[in-house]
């Protein structure tokens, strides 16, 4: 109840401010699911546009909102969702920052003990008088003379050195994949299944200028996707002057919404010549 007083103000406000006049050139008021584009000069436009429709299309009608702006403040975000029952969408979509994966030290190298420095032992000669050589054999004859010399035995040879294990590299951390980003059409295309009627923008962004900005390829998508859907171009005008960008006071001003003859997907037509053509036909509606 309390939605639905409040709607029936700030209809009455946005009339005693606008006039929010209707003209329906093209095709008449009626209740069947539409896809309204019009162009986009301010953010009263949602408003604007909601208001010119007559009752029974005003329940059916779903207009968009940009969530950084409509849902900023508790009090916005009710008269959105409560009021005009809007569509809220994303302007800017950042991916999450992937974190990054820590990679493990390498293992610590294995090195070769290293050789001994410490002075080798010192041998005494002995002053013993030599004893009478004996015949022996060749293969006896080291180890005879050293006893009879006395002398300490030859140190074994050294162990050959032992080779360092191989370094294993370690390897590259794999990065984990990104998450898909949202597809922004999403809630505009579950508003349509469910039967509703929007009203889109297909620039994107309000205009500087007289004319509309090139449109975005949205509208194409939608269009495809739902070929049944009647799709209506709209020209707003002079609400740019009743609220500016930048502006919050509103400036009372007569205003205007065209309503167009309704426009389709030709069979074969490519997205680019499309979205030139319903452009064109919302300029076109600026001089009706």
């Amino acid at each position: 109840m309390l939605a639905k007083l409040t709607g029936w103000l700030l209809l009455g406000i946005v009339r005693l401010l606008t006039g929010a006049q209707a003209r329906w050139y093209g095709c008449p008021p009626k209740a069947e699911q539409r896809i309204y584009f019009a162009n986009h000069q301010s953010h009263a436009d949602l408003v604007m546009i909601w208001a010119a429709l007559p009752e029974e299309l005003r329940s059916i009608t779903r207009p968009i909102a940009a969530r950084d702006y409509w849902a900023n403040t508790p009090f916005k975000r009710w008269i959105t969702t409560e009021v005009f029952n809007a569509v809220y969408v994303e302007r800017a979509a950042t991916a999450p920052a992937t974190a990054a994966t820590p990679v493990a030290p390498p293992p610590p190298e294995v090195r070769p003990p290293a050789a001994s420095n410490a002075p080798a032992e010192r041998i005494e000669p002995s002053m013993e008088p030599l004893l009478p050589i004996e015949t022996i054999t060749v293969a006896e004859a080291p180890q005879e003379i050293q006893g009879q010399l006395d002398l300490p035995a030859p140190p074994p040879p050294p162990p050959p050195p032992v080779a360092p294990p191989p370094v294993i590299e370690p390897e590259a951390p794999v990065a984990a994949p990104e998450p898909p980003a949202a597809d922004p059409l999403a809630p505009l295309i579950d508003a349509l299944r469910s039967g509703d009627s929007i009203i889109i923008f297909p620039e994107g962004t309000r205009g500087h200028t007289g004319e509309p900005q090139k449109f975005k390829s949205g509208l194409y998508a939608l269009a495809t996707m739902f070929p049944d859907v009647v799709l209506v171009p709209a020209w707003i005008d002079n609400v740019q002057r009743v609220m500016p960008k930048g502006e919050i006071v509103p400036v009372p001003i007569l205003c205007s919404v065209t309503f167009g003859a309704p426009i389709r997907v030709e069979e074969g037509e490519e997205r680019r010549p499309f979205l030139d053509r319903a452009r064109a036909a919302v300029i076109a509606l600026r001089d009706v």
